[in-house]
């Protein structure tokens, strides 16, 4: 209650009261509407009156969050709540605060695109009419470092093929010369992914306003940085796909009458913290990396504390620390003390300094700083802002020896501080973001089918990403049910423990197309045979292209086994429904009836099936990756005689298996 006092002051003393009233309205709009809101992130978490006011849903003294890393009353700066929905429904809640406020009130953000090395090469070669694929193979050859293209400077430095390319062809040193010309302007005007901005009175009498095309709502001409100094308030609406993982997890639960409460959820479920442990974390929210993999085997965590520890440690920098956590996590290292003072500090983190809120309570507790004090020299230290560190270096060591430290010990921890601000990290985003990743994990560990399900679910486009699912399914002994007219939904979906596959994740067929289909079956019931399914389905609305790889994947086998037949068949079908859906739509019978008898059955004519290597390859290209079976089953015994393994039985015997062992497979795509 003291420390709620406290927040409560601060908050009214800034002038920031109606600030998080604005920002708990809207989430428990979202709340009591079923849309998913992340448990919280950013510095917020560490706010005692966010959380009773169900802004953020972590307990600030639970998890040890500071209040003053969020908002510091000795040094004013804005609040800033970067709150996470459900990537499906966040126009939702935006909609809602712009009928609550005034549509005049509310705008978004604009951001600017700038002209980059890559972007300059492709425009100026069409201005020049240079052929398009030479301009292509030229942006190519700039390298990029992280997701930033080189300056065409740098790239000509480093990349001898564009040097030559340069030296060898006028057009193309003339393009490139007018290219670094340009290069750095700014390009395009386009609106912030998630900042919004809300008035108290018409925004157009605060700043002038821009009209993206694309979008139905104004946003501001002034951008992130300039916004807020013209007076208005900026709140961040992020969309999570992670949230919409877990909802649809939940649901998918909900059809079979189990019904969640994913924040109720015990945190200490020994068989989350085994799989964590075994890293089967494919799918799971911030350990799915190789490398995150790698450190939760060093690591066996046993607790959330070392989820969050781990969020925060994997990291360039601090990721040079993950051996000695987790050697002294698990008694393989001896831990380092430092002193009385702050050892209680550090006994969650394994005597290493991780989070920036350690450093604060360091400085207070060793130093006799305010937490507001502790924070102004956290990210003095974060930012190497040398004035601020060479007065506050004499402070601490003063603050020290007050608490009876020596000054050996002082100049000790000082150093250490030094180090580590500059890559510690907020604790309070971490914690929040590794209770998400533990919800996954939990849902993984006791739910695997609905969880992967929901998984697939979110990336039903993404063919890549539904190949490495598919592997991880196999993994788990799930049984992936082959795509069927009569049993799948146009989403993944949930029957008997197995995953039955989506028609809308098949290749070229869209979602909403295959909703059109199951929405037909459910009302009219299981479609007999093809020319049922051209009776009850309007295949015009389906198309042609979508049909063929319906067909190809397979589809279609409950209605006639026979692939090539049915392929071959589409357009007589689609003739016969467009027939059919003509008749019925000039009012001369009742939906559904026998009424097409005067109407000529599509004739059917007979052809030889593919072979299983044609019916491999055809569903390959409708699915993505094998599903019914694979090129080489026909050739088991030849392969056998060889010597060649199954990749299953060479990962079951890894540990017996040295040498050279001979696998097959089938080349599915080559990359230069």
């Amino acid at each position: 209650f003291e420390r709620l006092k406290y927040e409560l002051e601060v908050i009214e003393g800034m002038g920031f009261p109606g600030y998080f009233l604005i920002v708990a309205d809207f989430i428990k709009w979202a709340k009591s509407n079923g849309i998913p809101v992340g448990p919280g992130r950013g510095s917020g978490a560490g706010s005692l009156v966010a959380y009773s006011l169900t802004i953020t849903d972590l307990d600030p003294i639970r998890y040890s969050l500071l209040f003053e890393r969020f908002l510091n009353p000795e040094r004013v700066s804005m609040p800033d709540f970067d709150i996470d929905f459900c990537m499906d429904r966040r126009e939702e809640v935006i909609n809602y605060v712009r009928e609550k406020y005034g549509k005049n009130k509310v705008a978004q953000i604009i951001t600017f695109g700038a002209l980059l090395s890559k972007a300059a090469i492709r425009d100026v070669g069409r201005v020049l009419q240079m052929p398009y694929g030479q301009v292509d193979r030229l942006a190519k050859l700039i390298p990029t470092e992280g997701l930033k293209p080189l300056s065409i400077e740098q790239a000509l430095k480093e990349e001898p093929k564009l040097a030559e390319e340069s030296s060898n062809d006028e057009t193309v040193r003339r393009m490139l010369d007018y290219a670094q010309k340009l290069e750095g302007l700014l390009r395009n005007a386009a609106t912030h992914a998630a900042g919004v901005v809300i008035a108290d009175r018409s925004i157009d009498e605060l700043v002038p306003l821009y009209r993206d095309p694309r979008s139905g709502m104004p946003a501001t001409q002034f951008n992130m940085k300039w916004v807020e100094q013209a007076g208005l308030v900026k709140f961040d609406f992020l969309g999570l796909k992670t949230l919409t993982i877990v909802q649809n997890a939940v649901d998918l639960l909900k059809s079979r009458a189990i019904h969640l409460d994913i924040n109720e959820i015990s945190l200490e479920d020994s068989k989350t913290f085994e799989l964590y442990s075994d890293a089967s974390t494919v799918a799971v929210f911030q350990v799915e990396s190789a490398g995150m993999r790698d450190a939760l085997k060093q690591l066996r965590p046993t607790c959330i504390e070392d989820i969050i520890a781990l969020v925060a440690l994997y990291r360039p920098g601090p990721m040079e620390n993950i051996p000695s956590f987790c050697g002294v996590k698990n008694g393989e290292r001896k831990r380092e003390r430092i002193h009385p003072l702050i050892d209680g500090i550090l006994d969650e983190t394994q005597g290493i300094i991780i989070y920036q809120e350690q450093v604060m309570e360091i400085a207070r507790k060793m130093a006799g700083y305010t937490l507001g004090g502790a924070d102004l020299l956290r990210r003095a230290m974060g930012k190497k802002i040398k004035e601020a560190m060479d007065a506050e270096k004499p402070k601490f060591l003063k603050g020290a020896q007050n608490n009876n430290v020596d000054k050996l010990t002082a100049v000790k921890v000082w150093d250490l501080l030094e180090k580590f601000a500059n890559y510690g990290f907020n604790k309070s985003h971490a914690a929040a973001y590794a209770v998400l990743s533990y919800q996954t994990a939990w849902l993984k560990a006791n739910h695997p089918v609905e969880f992967m399900a929901a998984v697939m679910n979110c990336d039903i486009h993404l063919t890549d990403k539904l190949t490495i699912y598919k592997q991880e399914i196999e993994s788990l002994s799930i049984e992936l049910v082959a795509p069927c007219i009569n049993k799948s939904d146009a989403f993944f979906s949930v029957v008997d423990n197995k995953i039955v596959y989506a028609l809308g994740a098949l290749k070229n067929v869209g979602s909403s197309a295959m909703l059109a289909v199951t929405d037909v079956r459910k009302t009219v019931g299981l479609f007999k045979d093809l020319s049922d399914f051209a009776r009850k389905v309007d295949l015009r609305k389906i198309g042609k292209r979508s049909l063929e790889v319906l067909a190809r994947a397979g589809a279609f086998d409950c209605l006639s086994t026979n692939r090539k037949l049915t392929f071959i068949s589409i357009d007589k079908l689609m003739s016969y429904s467009s027939a059919v859906f003509a008749e019925r739509e000039s009012n001369q019978s009742n939906l559904f009836a026998d009424i097409n008898d005067s109407l000529p059955m599509p004739v059917v004519g007979k052809e030889e099936d593919w072979t299983h290597g044609e019916r491999m390859r055809e569903e390959f290209q409708a699915i993505g990756f094998y599903l019914s079976g694979h090129p080489l089953k026909a050739y088991v015994s030849i392969l056998e005689s060889k010597g060649v393994k199954l990749i299953a039985e060479i990962k079951s015997n890894l540990s017996s298996n040295t040498g050279i062992v001979n696998i097959a497979g089938v080349v599915t795509g080559i990359q230069e």
